[in-house]
């Protein structure tokens, strides 16, 4: 008697149960992209040039690069690095109520408020650190009256999950009665001032 292995579903049938194209199957998995060595170093001296000179715009910095460090890089890819890096140029922004996130802005509370207690004012923030190869973005919650860290988080990417993950996990255990952050696109979105508002009740 022969005994035969059970070669199991073709592709096909496999494709069917799952509910997915047969050709996906074939497809290769898209490549991580590898950041070459000399956008890296773009990146830093970006970075080095923004805090020596936080006034500087995408245009000077691009001209700076090109002359000092003989690396050819043009302004639309210095102005999508320092997108990326969550870099902006210091300057006075006239319209604020016309930019395009103006709805999630809420009303500056600080003004002559006398910090007199705990959780009474947290501050909030998101900067990079520099690593061998890229960088790392932390996030904090900083207690503007004893000066301590109530929580902090750690990403490789930008999103914006990992500052609502913190702050979920956070306000479990304390509730401020004021949150201060920056206007950057984390801290004036649907989602941040959702759960900012669910947190009060």
């Amino acid at each position: 008697m022969r005994y035969f292995s059970d070669p199991g579903p073709t592709i096909s049938r496999q494709a069917d149960l799952l509910g997915i194209n047969r050709s996906s199957i074939y497809r290769k998995p898209p490549q991580e992209k590898v950041i070459s060595d000399e956008d890296l170093f773009t990146v830093r001296r970006i970075d080095e040039i923004h805090t020596a000179y936080p006034t500087w715009g995408y245009r000077t910095i691009t001209k700076i690069i090109r002359h000092d460090d003989k690396i050819l890089v043009n302004r639309k890819k210095v102005r999508r690095m320092m997108r990326f890096m969550s870099i902006y140029t210091i300057y006075p922004k006239p319209n604020l109520s016309k930019r395009c996130h103006a709805q999630y802005i809420r009303t500056y509370l600080l003004r002559n408020l006398h910090i007199e207690r705990r959780d009474q004012v947290w501050g909030i923030d998101i900067t990079y650190i520099r690593m061998p190869k890229g960088f790392m973005y932390l996030f904090i919650i900083i207690d503007w009256y004893s000066r301590r860290i109530v929580d902090y988080e750690l990403s490789s990417t930008l999103e914006k999950s990992f500052v609502l993950d913190c702050l979920k996990q956070v306000l479990r255990k304390r509730k401020p009665e004021i949150i201060n952050g920056d206007q950057g696109g984390h801290f004036t979105n649907p989602a941040y001032i959702e759960l900012l508002e669910g947190s009060r009740s």
